[in-house]
């Protein structure tokens, strides 16, 4: 756990690299060339059907650790929120599924990843997409607003998961669902990976074990909580392989 000051260094470190990302229209996980990432080389995420008239911009930037849009059983009408939006791929996906009648929230904390989420969605006409501007620690939602959360190897970013869940639990409706996918790790990392912000940035230093996961959800109020392993290890990254995976995490708020 980091304290204030660092929390601040890793927020400021993430937005810095995504920022820059975002004006590259480079893949994803913020690693530098050099840098292992746990997500950033992954492949077959998504179905060819899902990305027809998707723009190139979108699924170049977009490809985390996993499909959340796949596993969220999204439905017509439905009010979803993306956490860590990006380029909007997931964003434009979940769009088509709501429908008309749906809304769709991408919130991002960097505006150069804000600006081109909003020229992706302008390309296809997504009228039912918007993107805000803000941090998954302090959302810009009203409470029980929201009927799905989805997020793609974007929480594993946040210094203080705790509030992140607390968040999420506060603007979904009651019965609403948590769906994502996301870095678990499986060991604890070496203590030179564990406090690099490049590593951090990378997806891999600030993920949590499975326990730790299902604990911090538990601890916000979530039920039901499954996380299922969907085989990504860390590619490219024989020291770090065996250290972590991408897990598909469901969880849901009582009620409704």
């Amino acid at each position: 756990m980091t304290d204030a000051r660092d929390s601040q260094e890793v927020k400021e470190f993430v937005r810095a690299r995504y920022a820059s990302l975002a004006r590259a229209k480079a893949p994803c996980c913020g690693a530098a060339p050099s840098t292992p990432s746990a997500g950033c080389e992954a492949n077959g995420l998504y179905s060819e059907k899902e990305l027809e008239g998707v723009p190139q911009e979108a699924a170049a930037i977009s490809l985390g650790c996993g499909n959340p849009t796949a596993i969220a059983e999204i439905k017509e009408g439905e009010v979803v929120l993306d956490l860590g939006s990006g380029g909007g791929l997931d964003c434009l996906l979940a769009a088509q599924r709501v429908g008309s009648s749906g809304q769709v929230i991408g919130l991002d904390m960097t505006p150069e990843m804000i600006e081109l989420a909003r020229s992706n969605a302008a390309k296809v006409g997504a009228e039912n997409v918007e993107f805000r501007q803000g941090e998954m620690e302090d959302m810009p939602l009203d409470d029980a607003s929201v009927d799905v959360i989805i997020s793609n190897c974007v929480i594993n970013l946040s210094p203080d998961k705790d509030i992140v869940f607390r968040e999420a639990f506060r603007v979904l409706k009651p019965g609403g669902r948590l769906s994502v996918s996301d870095i678990v790790l499986l060991r604890e990392l070496p203590p030179k990976v564990a406090r690099s912000l490049e590593q951090w940035a990378g997806c891999v230093a600030g993920a949590l074990s499975e326990a730790e996961y299902r604990a911090k959800l538990e601890a916000a109020g979530f039920v039901d909580v499954a996380m299922r392993g969907v085989g990504l290890s860390l590619p490219g990254s024989e020291p770090l392989n065996g250290f972590a995976v991408s897990m598909d995490i469901k969880a849901y708020k009582p009620g409704g």
